[in-house]
């Protein structure tokens, strides 16, 4: 393999873009903190949602999938309006991206869920539950980016005339 390997985001700032790259390598403890408070804005808010909505280990688990797939369309929602503002404020990503939606999103209860089903002798419910949460993940992650994107082009394209 020839040439360089550069990554094209690193999951807490974008390193395209200098105000990040700039505060990771100066300020690395201000990005910790970011992250971490939005961490805990995140988790706070997800087990609020689960502790509202708690479901049997038969049970299809309602919360979780839906803040799965809310956090994952939010999460294509932001990196296209971050694209679409060139980066963004610095600390920005952090927060919202790895700390806020990374603490409201769980793939630990998601498996936890799917052990516990299975152990509870409700197979088609973990594998519904399996396989619906990547698939809806995966579309939500999509759609979040492609209708934000799309709405931020047509909004350009209004202003600009």
């Amino acid at each position: 393999m020839s040439g360089s390997f550069e990554p094209r985001t690193d999951p807490d700032v974008d390193l395209r873009v200098p105000a990040d790259r700039d505060e990771l390598s100066t300020r690395p403890a201000t990005v910790l903190a970011a992250v971490a408070a939005g961490g805990v804005l995140g988790a706070l808010a997800r087990a609020g949602l689960q502790h509202a909505a708690p479901h049997a280990p038969t049970d299809f688990p309602w919360a979780t999938f839906g803040v799965n797939l809310s956090g994952c369309l939010l999460i294509g929602v932001l990196m296209a309006a971050l694209a679409h503002l060139g980066g963004g404020r610095p600390l920005v990503r952090p927060f919202l991206g790895v700390g806020v939606l990374g603490g409201f999103t769980t793939f630990s209860t998601y498996a936890v869920d799917i052990q516990q089903a299975l152990v509870a002798g409700s197979p088609g419910t973990a594998l519904a539950y399996l396989a619906a949460t990547v698939v809806g993940a995966l579309v939500a992650v999509g759609l979040g980016d492609a209708a934000t994107a799309g709405l931020l082009r047509r909004r350009a394209q209004r202003v600009s005339r």
